[in-house]
């Protein structure tokens, strides 16, 4: 990559320009029990001090019966399988390009391990069209090996993506020094390669899925080129071997130069080789992107596995880009797609922002500027995700609820009533998100309402789905993609309410796929509640949940959506909550809650994990006047929580621990008291 394209991340490589945060260190030193996603040098570390809030580490030396903050860290979500449904319109095609998403999610260094009180976050809900996730980063004063903190990979897991870690070997004009490309290939004793032993282990204490290699620091000969490649086939065989995966990044030639191809060809053909999977920079071409699939066809390989890189950090949606050299549309594709930062669609938003803005901005990179993936916008161009990959899903066993938390929040809901007014982040916490935003079909031609998540009001969680308009007609809006069996006792819950206007609501449920691809599928009808006195369901502060029976209905729901018929306009209604189900299933509680370590109002919490299934836990505080204030969430056994600060006359803390179930079903609390 053009060293320009890295400015932010490399910027970082001056630690004078790096926020100030307190130092990592042993976990019970004082003001220092805040836990971090992990990063390292591959051996050895700079010369002089590391800046403020920076550790320097060396992964050779890393283990994990040694790493104070693996409980933080590591994820625990397994990577769900996924299936395509029939494409949402007729462009987008299933079984040829990917789509590779290069991210930074934060900086390299005081990175929090498990969220933060902030709700301006890149929390990323488009993972339908998403196969692999790269955790970008890392700079020559910081770190050049990132491990990615746990919420991501439980979200990307969650969603069917695989995540990769960050080995990012930086060019001299940003820092980079060739000591460290020789130290990740050095060889032991025995001829092996250690620390691709070291970086297959951490992915697998960690639980993410292998790893991302850019070697961009030049000066290298063919020796070092041979070594490399050596490095690189040990990494694929061991990772292999654990389920984890290795793609390269077209930098270092055979010949050991730093020189980007932008392209498959003799120069890099055996790192590609030695991979799963090869991003080609920039520089392709037309005619290198054709070559390149032809080469890899001769290979034996699928053209598929190589990324073709486009760079949409600076400039987003407005990216020139020669969409059909990689997706054409009237032919089969020619590679697969490497998206470099889309985290764009945060950035380039004005502060102060909102996660309304954020969502709508992504909604407008993914699905395209029409903001619905059945009907892209022709004379759009930006070619969208949605236009030419078709999405996917992973709803595909019982139970299944969501209550359309994004991951982050302005502040967090139980049942409809707000148990903390802190901003939040915490992609662990992030439910299956709807795989088509937004797909909307009105009768007649009627107008299309705005539909998008909305942070003003939830059913649990930050957010909810707002419908809003005039509805001058009758309009299905489709919710998720599903493979859902359906039994004797299976009943579908929908928590909603009408702000404004009224609206007869209507579930629609499909057991069978569209016949044409871009088609609505056969969906039935049935009552959720009828402003004619139709079925009415439980209300709590002011939600309305209803559980409708499949009656007449049998075999497998592949989709589920929600009709509503306007009889008062204009309308603003909210979907709060959706539920599959044959019984209702409560989690047992977690046990042998305790604090590990204490340091005035920072805590590190750690517990045993209740048998069963758990989604989360949630953390309470209990105050004096026997209220529940929200602390946080986790996906782990173990969390955070910083400046506590005691209630008036309080003398100890009181806390609350909650394993919640995939309906949302929380278990009996185990309680902890800590003195002041």
């Amino acid at each position: 990559m053009n060293p320009t394209r890295r400015t932010v991340l490399l910027a970082a490589a001056a630690a004078t320009m790096l926020p100030s945060s307190p130092a990592r260190a042993a976990p019970r030193a004082a003001a220092a029990l805040q836990p971090y996603a992990s990063y390292w040098y591959p051996d050895s570390l700079p010369s002089g001090s590391p800046g403020t809030g920076i550790t320097w580490r060396s992964l050779k030396s890393w283990r994990a019966a040694d790493d104070p903050d693996l409980a933080f860290n590591a994820a625990s979500v397994p990577l769900a399988t996924r299936f395509t449904p029939t494409p949402a319109n007729a462009t987008a095609r299933s079984g040829q390009a990917r789509i590779q998403s290069l991210v930074s999610f934060g900086p390299t260094s005081s990175n929090p391990s498990q969220g933060s009180a902030t709700a301006d976050y890149y929390a990323f809900g488009h993972w339908a069209y998403v196969d692999e996730l790269v955790f970008w980063g890392g700079s020559s004063g910081e770190g050049l090996i990132l491990a990615p903190n746990a919420p991501i990979v439980d979200a990307a897991h969650r969603h069917g993506v695989p995540v990769l870690g960050n080995i990012f070997l930086p060019p001299v004009a940003y820092g980079g020094q060739l000591r460290w490309t020789r130290d990740l290939v050095q060889k032991d004793a025995a001829g092996r390669y250690p620390l691709a032993e070291r970086l297959v282990a951490v992915a697998a204490a960690y639980g993410f899925d292998g790893w991302f290699v850019n070697a961009e620091t030049g000066g290298g000969d063919s020796a070092l080129g041979a070594a490399m490649l050596g490095f690189l086939r040990e990494l694929k065989s061991l990772a292999a071997a654990r389920g984890q995966r290795v793609t390269w990044y077209d930098s270092m030639t055979v010949n050991g130069a730093v020189s980007w191809q932008g392209a498959l060809n003799g120069s890099n053909q055996a790192f590609f080789e030695a991979a799963d999977d090869m991003f080609v920079d920039f520089r392709w071409t037309a005619s290198s992107l054709a070559s390149s699939g032809t080469r890899a066809d001769q290979l034996g390989r699928s053209r598929y596995e190589l990324w073709a890189g486009v760079d949409v950090e600076a400039s987003g949606w407005n990216k020139s880009v020669n969409w059909d050299a990689i997706v054409p549309s009237g032919r089969a594709h020619v590679t697969s797609l490497g998206l470099y930062r889309p985290e764009w669609t945060r950035n380039q938003l004005p502060s102060p922002r909102t996660p309304e803005d954020f969502h709508a901005a992504d909604d407008h990179f993914w699905s395209g500027r029409s903001l619905d993936p059945s009907r892209p916008d022709a004379t759009d161009s930006w070619r969208a995700p949605a236009v030419s990959v078709a999405d996917r899903s992973t709803v595909a066993s019982l139970p299944f609820a969501s209550v359309f938390n994004t991951g982050h929040g302005l502040r967090w809901y139980e049942e409809g009533a707000v148990t903390s007014d802190t901003p939040w982040n915490h992609l662990g916490l992030q439910d299956r998100m709807p795989s088509r935003q937004w797909v909307v079909r009105t009768e007649g031609g009627g107008a299309r309402p705005a539909v998008g998540f909305d942070f003003a009001d939830a059913w649990r969680g930050g957010s909810s789905v707002l419908v809003e308009g005039e509805l001058d007609a009758p309009t299905v809006v489709d919710v998720y993609a599903t493979r859902l069996p359906i039994g004797v006792d299976t009943v579908v819950e929908l928590t909603h309410r009408t702000d404004a206007g009224a609206v007869n609501v209507e579930l629609a449920v499909a057991t069978g796929e569209p016949g044409v691809p871009g088609t609505t599928p056969p969906y039935s009808y049935l009552p959720v509640n009828s402003v004619n006195g139709g079925l009415a369901g439980d209300s709590v502060n002011g939600w309305q949940t209803a559980t409708v029976r499949l009656t007449g209905l049998t075999g497998t729901i592949h989709a589920l959506g929600v009709r509503l018929t306007a009889t008062e306009g204009p309308v603003k209604w909210r979907l709060g909550g959706i539920a599959v189900r044959d019984a209702v299933e409560t989690p047992a509680p977690p046990t042998g809650l305790r604090v590990t370590a204490a340091s005035g109002g920072d805590l590190r919490l750690a517990w045993n994990p209740a048998p069963g299934t758990v989604r989360h836990h949630t953390l309470h505080r209990v105050l004096p006047d026997s209220t529940r204030r929200f602390l946080g969430g986790t996906c782990q056994n173990a969390y955070f929580l910083g400046g506590l600060q005691p209630e008036q006359g309080e003398r100890a803390a009181r806390f609350e621990l909650r394993a919640v179930g995939e309906l949302y079903t929380s278990s009996a609390p185990v309680t902890l008291t800590h003195p002041w």
